[in-house]
């Protein structure tokens, strides 16, 4: 069994017994990558003309209010995130470079699983944000942007879109050089840096733009995994890959039978991701995999399902623990032996820079505007193109998961690593500043039209 049928096979096992018929049909024609059949566009159209759809309807009061506890929970997770990367770069070339360097490279853990304190902030700590993601996306599924395809279909395709645009631009720039195995870097949107953004700068948008960038990015995220777990694991053990496998059987029947006790989860969650570990595949698969896995069946004593109230517990540490430790250990890298010229004639971090610059937010808008065109529908009242333009070039943020491939790609070449990470954040922090500009310009706007 190869990796790609493995995962492919784990995901879609997921999805089939666990979500529901309607959104489970969803998840696994994105996941099998058949979102473009005639016969499935054929019922798009059909839906959305059925239900009078429109791009980016008003949302329901429940889930404006989960959109809006998300997005202040990964506000203050975006500051922490920046000032993260920045503090490390700083003390990785200042004089306690070496002790900065030790740290990263220090080994803890027992005697069958040691791992550098770095690989432990890729491999576990991530984990707990892919976890967060997971629930975010199963949430999306059953409750949110997700449940019903005639509204699925724009994150859906806007996140496909993000993602081969980018992918294809850095394949071209880097075609039949040792480099090319980087195309899965400038895939990726970074959540809380991009949500941090919008917070601020677009408060004034309307909330329906702003759950369309967390869903979104949540796609997105699946996407990243996908391609993490398929295109960048080195080994595959089966025997480690089916025991997670059953374990993960065992936490969905679990977790559907409504069975509590965060003991016997906490216990079963480190089991499945050492042996997802254990096979080869990258660990972070085992977070996003449970968290699809989570009950989101809201029950008569409690307005929130169990994922919701897990997703409150571990949001915090995801936000302010997991992704700013790991941007600190990703982005501590000496540029004193870097020559700026290495730099600009790079294909790599050409290929980095143009694919979450400019891909991004082309694939993203171009992906929205398709399937607009495709089911012969509009946005909804109050939201123009413009708008989706700005939210697109918001994707162009990569950081954390971009961080993540660039570290997999090139951990074998500690020279092209370093180029690699200085392109993901030079490329998110220009991406970042056009996005302010343009989220700006689309502030006043609205603010005009409610003058008017």
């Amino acid at each position: 069994m190869s990796v790609s049928h493995a995962v492919i096979l784990l995901l879609s096992a997921i999805s089939k017994a666990y979500c529901p018929t309607e959104t489970s049909s969803i998840f696994r024609l994105g996941v099998l990558g058949s979102l473009v059949g005639d016969e499935f566009l054929n019922l798009v159209r059909m839906k959305m003309r059925k239900s009078k759809a429109r791009l980016l309807s008003r949302l329901s009061g429940s889930q404006r209010i989960w959109t809006s506890e998300i997005i202040r929970n990964e506000t203050f997770g975006g500051s922490l995130l920046l000032v993260a990367a920045v503090s490390a770069l700083l003390l990785a070339n200042s004089p306690i470079q070496s002790w900065i360097v030790d740290l990263k490279n220090f080994k803890v853990g027992p005697e069958f699983l040691q791992l550098s304190v770095g690989s432990w902030a890729a491999d576990a700590l991530l984990a707990i944000f892919f976890l967060a993601a997971g629930i975010e996306l199963k949430h999306e599924l059953v409750h949110g942007s997700l449940k019903e395809k005639s509204r699925a279909m724009v994150p859906i395709f806007a996140a496909l879109g993000g993602m081969v645009v980018p992918a294809t631009i850095y394949a071209l720039l880097n075609f039949g050089q040792d480099t090319a195995i980087g195309w899965g870097i400038p895939m990726a949107t970074d959540i809380a840096f991009a949500l941090a953004i919008l917070a601020v700068v677009g408060r004034s948008l309307p909330i329906e733009l702003r759950a369309f960038l967390l869903t979104l990015a949540v796609v997105d995220d699946l996407g990243a995994i996908i391609v993490i777990a398929i295109f960048y694991t080195s080994k595959f053990a089966l025997i480690p890959f089916l025991t997670a496998l059953a374990l993960l059987v065992l936490f969905g029947t679990l977790q559907r039978k409504g069975i509590g006790g965060w003991y016997i989860y906490v216990s079963l969650g480190l089991a499945i991701w050492f042996f997802v570990h254990e096979s080869g595949i990258h660990a972070t698969v085992a977070g996003i995999a449970m968290g699809l896995l989570m009950n989101m069946n809201k029950s008569e004593n409690n307005a929130n399902s169990v994922g919701d109230r897990v997703l409150h517990l571990i949001h915090p540490y995801s936000a302010v623990l997991a992704v700013p430790v790991f941007a600190f250990f990703s982005s501590a890298i000496s540029i004193s032996d870097i020559d700026l010229g290495q730099i600009l004639d790079s294909t790599m971090a050409l290929g980095i820079f143009l694919g979450l610059v400019l891909g991004k937010p082309i694939g993203v808008f171009a992906g929205a505007y398709l399937i607009s065109k495709i089911a012969k529908v509009n946005l909804a009242r109050g939201i123009s193109w413009w708008d989706i333009a700005a939210i697109g070039s918001l994707a162009g943020v990569g950081f954390t998961v971009a961080l993540l491939i660039s570290d997999l790609a090139f951990k074998a070449n500690e020279g092209q690593a370093k180029v690699g990470v200085l392109s993901v954040l030079t490329a998110s922090l220009t991406s970042a500043l056009i996005a302010t500009i343009c989220l700006a310009l689309r502030r006043r706007s609205h603010l005009r039209t409610k003058i008017d």
